[in-house]
This record gives structure tokens, C-alpha cells and sequence, in this order.
């Protein structure tokens, strides 16, 4: 706004000045008007502000913005009265009758433009209504910014919104910067995970968006979640009212929020930490104990436990290489603490990664004084080999029969287990099998039979007694698990044509909420996929590219200018992401891989 036009406005009366601006969408796009009854269901209004919107040369010091609204309201969260640049302490306010005022503990920088911005923060005080928002731009020099940047920020394995992110920009373009101060501008994604950054400076910046939980406005590798994007950018929108990406909507009108233009797309992640240490230690029970470092991928050189040969320790590293397992495979009885020590690179005070011994002490829970020397105080699982053996109807096929051991095993004869079908006519016939030894849990292994699994008939894997024997010296009691193919015919399937397959991927069919992975399949080639037995429900397909080979979605890292992994959803025609199974249906879904992941 140029300054002829803001000598004019304190020359027309306030009500007339903001009369348009009272019923437009960057104000306040109220609801619907109710259409009987007498419950209130229209927003505030506003229908005073001061200073002005646009007003230039307002005073740094003891700074207090008015906005008066037609109703009395509340302040739902303070949070979200957010100033931009943000200063060192967030505003504050006080009520004065229908007027909100809004206040700052340290003195407004000099020619710079700011905007004070009220999105998810007023609602009227008798019905509880939400004020959409609006955002007031002023300056404390000679001119307001003009600029502006529209953007998405969304979780990196979901694809998810991420609702009240702090966006950031940073004149600062060093990689340093969000370490150290505070951003040249900033604003709070809203429930769509959009934002718009409007009367900025026309200049080059870095973007970033992070969860900032201690509400600083700086980034805690520690503490925060972080976003950004790999170049310097530039804004090339004109801010504007008439723009429909700065207006406020309510965030229920779905074609409007979703109609706005997002210009950058940010994906959300957490850190893994660089600085390698020993956190934490926990001795499980006797036998068994376990470490976690501060960073992924630990390299330890030697390993021993005080008073045991190194060879009597059974290790099992997660696949991060981050937290150890470790049991002592000696019967003698177990001391009250058991001293480890760990011989591995830690981050020196130089944050350089230096051999270091550590020496760990873990400590046995202190029982009851009861103790479990009478007889009648031992439980059976306290002297037998514990084994526990699943299957599950819906995905034997794929997953077999799973057999875990509560401890590690000293011996094992798998050649003793029988697995028996039984068909429709009571007929028994042995099946051969194959077993797996899991490359992630030394105690987990798969057994998988040898031919294809038939409707109608029953499934039976006995395990004989003492067949196994685990660290503690204890045999394994007799079991058996019975499982068949489900029967329902409401039940139904949906195949997966993959083409375009020039990588690894990860495959993963997720429920309506995208929070839980209900089957999982690795590929490197083109594939057709089945997923049998599956509810009258929505679906949806998340494909991750896999580049590193290690069958997990990786993080990123902000000073290595490193992504998170790719992931995508599959998206219907109608561009939802969502796959409606119907009841007694067989589905076929065809994929372009390559075409998914070039969009």
C-alpha cells in the first residue's frame, strides 16, 4: 500500500473503511446463516482495528494492536496469535470489552514489515463459534513488503497434513541459520497443512517448516521435526486481498481450501541425531540386558561382560544399529549387576567420533523380599524353554507360520515339527516345509509350507517336546496351531499389476487412516501383488522407494541437504487416495511406478 493511500485512511470513518473488508473471505468467511432456532452460529466480526491495515511508520516501542470485534469473544489459543518476524517472546494480550489487545514485551524491529496473524485463535464467548482469521499487515518504516509464498507441508511417510507447523524464512542463507536466530518470516500451517506468507520482501531465501515443540522459533534437532526445501527460492506472487490463496476460509468448505495454489510442497521428518553416545541401559531379567546409542549405525569394536568369556555373549543389533540387544549364554547363576563393557567410536567434545571404553553397569530390578526359592513360588514358564507360535487366516499365505522364542536357543530340530492338512473329508496329509531364520530377530523364525494353501482345508503345525532348548539350560513344551484359509464369502480381494519397476520399492496396503500397514511386500521388478481376504472397506497403497535396500522408509538429514525417502500414494481418477473394496468383489488396480514417482 503506498503512503498517499495511507494518509487517506485515517480520513474515512472506520466503519466505512472496513465495511467490504467485514464480509470478504481474508476477514472472516463466516458460516452459513442458521436457518432456524436460536443458537448463534455465525463467527465474530471485526469492526475496529488499530493501527490501520497497511498503516507504515507505527511505533517499535510499547507497541499495542486493537482489534474490536461485534460480539465478545475468547481467546481459545494463545499460540495461534502469531507475529511475524516473530520476536524473542511470543505476544501477549489482555481483553478490553469486545476488544482484543495485543501486545509485545520487547521493542518491533526498525523498517521491517510485519504481520500479526489470528487463524485458529478468537471464537465468541456464549456459543463457542471460531473466528476463521485474519491477517493485519503493518509497517514500522516507510513501506510495506508486497510479496508473497503459498506452500504444503506434509508428513514424510503418510503423505499426511501437519497442522500448526511454524514455516519459516531465512535471508540467512547459510545452513546455520535456523540453528541460530530467528526467521525473516513466518507464519502457522493451517488444519490443510497450507500456508501463505504474504508482504514479504522481494529477495532469495531458504524455506523451511518445522514442529517447533518448545515454541522458540528456532530448530532443536533434539526436540523438532523439520522440513525444507533442497534450493534458494524467491517469491513471484503479488500479495493481494482478491487472491484466493490469502484469503481465510473456514477450514470445513473443502473445494475452497483445497482450490488454493500451493506453490511449494515440504515433507516433514525427524532427525536421526549425529552425535554418538550411550543413552540409556535396561537389564531386562538375569540373562538378557540392553543398550540404545543416541545416533543410528553404532560401530562397536570389542565387547565383554566382567567374569564371562567374550564368546558367551549372544548380540542382536536393530536394524538402525541403534539399540542392542545382549544375553549372557552361561547357566551359572547371574550376578546382582553384570558389567559390560562397550569398546566403540563416541562423539568426543571436538564432535569427532573417537574409541572410547565405556564401562555399563546394569543393575537387576530389586525383587520383592519373597522370594522364589519355595516351590510353590516358581512358575512353570520360569523353567521351560517359552516359545510362542502364530498364525493368522488372512495372511498365512504370505507370512506363514511365525515361531519366537523368549530367549535365544542353544538347540533347535525343526525336522521334529509336522505340519498336516486336513481336507474337507477329514483326510490327513503331511506337508513339507521350509524354515526361515529371521534377519532382524535372532529368536523369530518363519515356517512356510511348501505348496499352495486350499480353501475348506485345516492347517496343523505341532511342535513336539523338548525339540528346543534356549540360553537358560530349558526345554520347550509341546504345542500345536491350527489355522484356515477364511471361509467368509463377503470377503474380498484386490490384485496389484505393477509395471515400471526400476527400482526397489516397498508396497504397503494401509488402512483408512493411513496408521496402521496391514500386508507388505518388497519388490525390485514388475509384480502382480494379491491381497486376498480383505473387509467391505477403503484401502489405500503407499509405495516407498527403497534406494539403500534396508526395507525401511529413511529419514532425512537438513545439513547434508538429504530428503526423506520417497513415498508415494497410489491416486484414483477422481484423485482420491482412497480404494473402496466392496463386499464379494475381486479387484485389479494397475500401477505405473515410474509414472507415479516422476509426478
Amino acid at each position: 500500500m503506498n503512503r498517499k493511500f495511507a494518509r487517506l485512511i485515517p480520513a474515512i470513518p472506520v466503519v466505512l473503511v472496513l465495511g467490504s473488508m467485514l464480509f470478504s473471505h481474508s476477514c472472516a468467511n463466516t458460516s452459513t446463516p442458521p436457518s432456524g432456532g436460536d443458537k448463534d452460529t455465525i463467527p465474530p466480526i471485526i469492526i475496529g482495528l488499530n493501527p490501520l491495515p497497511g498503516s507504515v511508520n507505527v511505533p517499535r516501542h510499547k507497541t499495542e494492536i486493537a482489534i474490536t470485534f461485534n460480539e465478545y469473544v475468547t481467546v481459545k489459543d494463545p499460540k495461534s496469535i502469531f507475529l511475524s518476524p516473530p520476536l524473542e517472546k511470543t505476544p501477549r494480550y489482555k481483553m478490553r470489552g469486545k476488544s482484543l489487545i495485543v501486545y509485545f514485551e520487547s521493542d518491533l524491529d526498525s523498517n521491517t514489515t510485519y504481520t500479526l496473524d489470528l487463524t485458529n485463535a478468537i471464537a465468541d464467548n456464549n456459543e463457542g463459534n471460531m473466528f476463521p482469521g485474519y491477517t493485519l499487515m503493518f509497517s514500522t518504516g516507510e513501506s510495506i513488503d508486497s510479496m508473497a509464498m503459498t506452500g504444503t507441508v506434509l508428513d514424510c511417510s503418510t503423505l499426511q497434513a501437519m497442522k500448526g507447523v511454524t514455516v519459516m524464512l531465512y535471508k540467512d542463507l547459510s545452513d546455520s541459520a535456523i540453528f541460530k536466530h530467528r526467521p525473516d518470516a513466518a507464519v502457522k500451517t493451517d488444519d490443510w497443512g497450507y500456508f501463505s506468507l504474504r508482504n514479504i520482501a522481494d529477495t532469495t531465501y531458504r524455506l523451511y517448516a518445522v514442529k517447533d515443540e518448545s515454541s522458540n522459533n528456532i530448530y532443536d534437532p533434539d526436540n523438532d521435526r523439520i522440513a525444507f526445501i533442497d534450493s534458494i527460492i524467491r517469491p513471484k506472487m503479488i500479495a493481494s486481498d482478491d487472491l484466493p490463496e490469502l484469503k481465510k476460509y473456514d477450514m470445513k468448505d473443502t473445494v475452497k481450501c483445497m482450490a488454493r495454489k500451493s506453490e511449494h510442497e515440504l515433507l516433514m521428518f525427524r532427525e536421526k541425531p549425529s552425535k554418538q553416545l550411550i543413552v540409556n541401559k535396561v537389564r531386562k531379567d538375569s540373562r538378557s540386558a540392553y543398550i540404545t546409542f543416541m545416533a543410528q549405525n553404532a560401530q562397536i569394536d570389542t565387547m565383554w561382560v566382567r567374569g564371562f568369556p567374550a564368546n558367551r555373549l549372544i548380540t542382536q543389533f536393530n536394524i538402525e544399529r541403534d539399540s542392542l540387544e545382549i544375553w549372557v549364554n552361561d547357566r551359572k547363576r547371574m550376578p546382582d549387576t553384570l558389567h559390560l563393557y562397550v569398546d566403540y567410536l563416541k562423539t568426543d567434545t571436538l564432535g569427532t567420533l573417537s574409541p572410547f571404553t565405556e564401562h555399563v553397569k546394569l543393575v537387576a530390578e530389586k525383587t520383592e523380599s519373597k522370594s522364589k526359592s519355595s516351590r510353590r513360588d516358581i512358575k512353570h514358564e520360569d523353567t521351560t524353554c517359552v516359545m510362542k507360535v502364530t498364525a493368522e487366516p488372512e495372511n498365512v499365505e504370505q507370512y506363514g507360520f511365525g515361531i519366537e522364542f523368549n530367549y535365544p536357543i542353544i538347540y533347535e530340530n525343526f525336522d521334529s515339527l509336522t505340519l498336516t492338512a486336513t481336507d474337507p473329508k477329514q483326510r490327513d496329509t503331511k506337508m513339507k516345509f521350509n524354515v526361515e531364520r529371521d534377519s532382524l530377530n535372532l529368536r523369530k523364525y518363519t515356517l512356510r509350507p511348501d505348496g499352495k494353501l486350499m480353501p475348506g482345508y485345516e492347517y496343523k503345525l505341532k511342535v513336539p517336546y523338548r525339540k528346543f532348548r534356549d540360553i537358560n539350560g530349558f526345554y520347550n513344551d509341546s504345542t500345536e496351531v491350527k489355522v484356515s484359509l477364511p471361509k467368509d464369502e463377503k470377503l474380498s480381494s484386490l490384485t496389484l499389476n505393477l509395471t515400471g519397476v526400476y527400482n526397489r520399492y516397498i508396497i504397503d496396503l494401509l488402512n483408512e487412516k493411513r496408521d496402521k500397514v496391514l500386508r507388505s511386500y518388497i519388490i525390485d521388478a514388475d509384480a502382480t501383488l494379491i491381497f486376498p481376504y480383505l473387509k467391505e472397506g477403503k484401502y489405500s497403497i503407499r509405495i516407498t522407494e527403497d534406494l539403500n535396500r534396508n526395507g525401511i522408509v529413511d529419514t532425512g538429514n537438513l545439513l547434508e541437504h538429504r530428503q526423506p525417502e520417497k513415498v508415494k500414494f497410489f491416486k484414483l481418477k477422481d484423485g482420491t487416495f482412497l480404494i473402496t473394496v466392496k463386499e464379494s468383489t475381486e479387484m485389479e488396480q494397475r500401477i505405473d511406478v515410474a509414472k507415479l514417482f516422476d509426478n
